[in-house]
């Protein structure tokens, strides 16, 4: 069985490269979906009766991990230095420098590396992360695969 939560955020970023308006700095109203599969817990009793996961749970760890960190933030690639330097000179601005460019396939698999983890069976019932989905707009997402990622240890 599969299940998906959508999170949203906001966050701001540049494409250094890009030979367009990304180039510029902006910002785009970014939703997350996690994708998750598993059995269905049968526990007569237990409030995870009859799911894979709580929904709640789901959106807790997303957004404890990624959300949270992301929203309301600029996220800059470590080697756009210009930039890194000017956001350093605003007090208190929320920057996340990454290691990679922070394209929509990035994110996504930026975002696949940190849940993986996070969501290993869970509720002994081989729970596992299948999917993060990073929609940049309404009409453009990424998606980073399970098969995608080598086998978790």
């Amino acid at each position: 069985m599969r299940i998906t939560r959508r999170l949203e955020f906001d966050a701001g970023h540049r494409i250094p490269d890009h030979a367009s308006q990304c180039r510029h700095l902006h910002g785009h109203r970014y939703a997350l979906e996690v994708t998750l599969s598993g059995d269905i817990i049968d526990a007569a009793g237990e409030a995870v009766n009859g799911m894979v996961m709580d929904f709640a749970d789901v959106k807790a760890i997303a957004s404890r991990h990624v959300v949270d960190v992301w929203d309301h933030a600029f996220l800059v690639y470590r080697g756009d230095t210009v930039v890194v330097d000017l956001l350093a000179r605003i007090p208190d601005h929320k920057t996340v420098v990454l290691d990679v460019v922070p394209t929509a396939e990035n994110l996504a698999r930026l975002a696949f590396r940190i849940l993986d983890p996070l969501y290993r069976d869970s509720y002994g019932n081989q729970l596992r992360l299948e999917r993060v989905r990073l929609y940049e707009t309404p009409n453009c997402w990424a998606d980073a695969l399970r098969e995608d990622h080598s086998p978790a240890p």
